[in-house]
C-alpha cells in the first residue's frame, strides 16, 4: 500500500476523481473542498496565503498494490490545529500516513473523518510525538434521499447579495461559536472554517448562501447550501440568531433547499454534532437518516 502526496487540487482530483465519483456522500467534504480550492486558484484567489500555517496543504491518495486509488485524506483546513481530514482507510495506510507526517516533521494536532480510521491515525501520531488522543466532538454525516418541508414562517426566501456580506461573515464565526455552546462545550471563536470577506463574496457569487427575510424586511436566518461536487450537495452552516429562534425557520429552509437540490437531481447531505440533540431531531424529521460517525479529535 503507497501513499501519494500533491500540492495541486486539480492533479488530486485527477488520480482520486472514480473514486470520489463512487462514494461520493461520503467524500463530499474532500470532493467539495478540493474542487472549490480549484476554481479559487483559477481566479486568482489563494486564501491559503493567509492562514499562516507552518506546513503546505496537501492532499493524499491511498494506492493498492495494483495502483489503485482506494482511500484519500487532506489537510486543508484554515484553522487551528489544522486537523487533517480523512476518509476510511486499512489500519495499516492510517498508520503509514501518521508515521509519513511525523518523518515529514510536521506536527499533527488534530485529525477528523470516518471512525475508526481517525482514531487509528491519532492514536499512532500520539505514539510517536508523545501526547495524548481526546474528544473534540463526534459527528455524524446523514443524507436525504425524500424530504417533509414544515410550513413557511412568515417572510421570503432569497440569495444572498454582495450586499449582505459583512452580515454573511459575521454569521460564519458567530455559528462556530454558538454550535459550541449548544452541545455544552466551551466557544472557540478560532474554531471552524477561516472566513474572510473575500472567501464570503466567493460564496456569495457562487450563489450558495441563501437568507430569510421577514415581512419587514430583516433578515433572521442563514442556510449555506454548496455547490454540487460529483453530483452531491451539502448543506451548512445553518444559523439562526437566539432571538428569531423557535419559529421553525431552520426546518423549513433546510427542508426547503433539501427539495430543491434533490428536484434538481442533487444529492443531499449534512453533518450534525451528535452532542446537539436539537439539530439531529430537526433533520430526522426533515427526512435525513445517517450514513457514517465521525470524530474530531484533538492530539497533544
Amino acid at each position: 500500500m503507497d501513499l501519494e502526496f500533491f500540492a495541486d487540487p486539480a492533479a488530486f482530483l485527477d488520480a482520486a476523481g472514480d473514486l470520489l465519483a463512487a462514494e461520493p456522500v461520503l467524500g463530499t467534504v474532500i470532493g467539495s473542498v478540493t474542487e472549490r480550492t480549484k476554481r479559487e486558484l483559477a481566479a486568482g484567489i489563494d486564501s491559503w496565503a493567509e492562514v499562516g500555517a507552518p506546513f503546505d496543504r496537501w492532499w493524499m491518495v491511498v494506492r493498492d498494490e495494483a495502483g489503485k486509488a482506494v482511500s484519500t485524506a487532506m489537510r486543508t483546513a484554515p484553522f487551528h490545529p489544522n486537523p487533517v481530514f480523512a476518509l476510511p482507510m486499512a489500519d495499516e495506510a492510517a498508520v503509514a500516513l501518521a508515521i509519513a507526517l511525523h518523518e515529514r516533521g510536521e506536527s499533527l494536532g488534530g485529525v477528523n473523518g470516518a471512525l475508526p480510521t481517525v482514531s487509528v491515525i491519532a492514536a499512532e501520531t500520539a505514539r510517536l510525538a508523545g501526547g495524548d488522543v481526546t474528544v473534540h466532538h463526534h459527528t455524524r454525516l446523514w443524507e436525504a434521499t425524500d424530504v417533509t418541508v414544515p410550513p413557511a414562517p412568515p417572510g421570503r426566501l432569497r440569495r444572498a447579495t454582495e450586499e449582505d456580506a459583512p452580515l454573511v461573515l459575521h454569521w460564519f464565526t458567530a455559528f462556530h461559536v454558538e454550535a459550541d455552546v449548544q452541545a455544552g462545550r466551551e466557544p472557540d471563536p478560532t474554531g471552524g472554517e477561516h472566513n474572510t470577506m473575500d472567501s464570503a463574496l466567493v460564496r456569495i457569487r457562487e450563489g450558495v448562501e441563501w437568507l430569510w427575510e421577514s415581512p419587514a424586511g430583516e433578515i433572521v436566518h442563514l442556510t449555506g447550501r454548496s455547490v454540487p461536487a460529483y453530483g452531491v450537495s451539502r448543506i451548512g452552516p445553518v444559523f439562526t440568531p437566539r432571538e428569531h429562534r423557535g419559529h421553525g425557520l431552520a426546518s423549513h429552509v433546510v427542508g426547503e433547499l433539501t427539495r430543491a437540490g434533490l428536484e434538481a437531481g442533487d444529492r443531499m447531505c449534512l453533518f450534525t454534532d451528535q452532542a446537539n440533540p436539537t439539530s439531529n431531531k430537526i433533520y430526522e424529521a426533515l427526512g435525513y437518516r445517517p450514513v457514517v460517525e465521525m470524530a474530531n479529535l484533538l492530539i497533544g
